[in-house]
């Protein structure tokens, strides 16, 4: 069995100018299998509560999906599913404006056979800390999502909910392949 490797397709880095939404377009059909997102972000959110950060994918607002989350706040730990919404699905959540200062989540985003006539599946990794004086939320989270469509991922757009993201937040797309 060939070693999997991974290559960048495309980046995009959040200049000075806050933008609601990141999306990675013409993603390539052939030369991978899976694709992975690497994402770093903070909204400018203005709350103690964290931004809520999504992804739709080929620009596809939700219908038949269905998610189900494990994630922790540092004083609970919560699951549930959700088959509704008005994204496909959510990554984690971003610090806010009110945040400790220059922190950052931190997402791993998994969609494999992106091009495949199959339903697309999701799994997703992520952390976000605040140690503020005027707030203490970490939440730490895992996500498994499934999406009844039959379409090759073309594109792939990332969200804040309330917010923006802001100067510095970093997102990164690789292609995985077995050869």
């Amino acid at each position: 069995m060939a070693n999997p490797t991974m290559t960048l397709i495309a980046s995009s880095t959040v200049g000075a100018t806050p933008t609601g939404i990141v999306t990675f377009s013409s993603i390539p059909q052939t030369g991978y299998t899976d694709l992975v997102i690497k994402c770093s972000t903070r909204s400018n959110y203005a709350s103690n509560n964290p931004d809520l950060a999504y992804i739709y994918l080929n620009g596809s607002t939700a219908t038949n999906y269905s998610l189900r989350r494990l994630y922790g706040d540092g004083s609970a730990a919560y699951s549930d599913s959700l088959s509704a919404s008005p994204y496909f699905t959510t990554i984690g959540f971003s610090p806010p404006n009110n945040a400790t200062a220059n922190t950052f989540s931190n997402n791993e985003i998994y969609i494999p056979n992106y091009a495949s006539s199959n339903n697309k599946s999701v799994s997703i990794d992520t952390v976000s800390e605040n140690n503020s004086s005027t707030t203490n939320y970490t939440t730490v989270s895992m996500q498994a999502g499934l999406r009844a469509v039959t379409d090759s991922i073309t594109s792939v757009s990332i969200g804040c909910y309330f917010g923006s993201f802001v100067q510095y937040s970093t997102f990164y797309l690789y292609g995985i392949s077995n050869s």
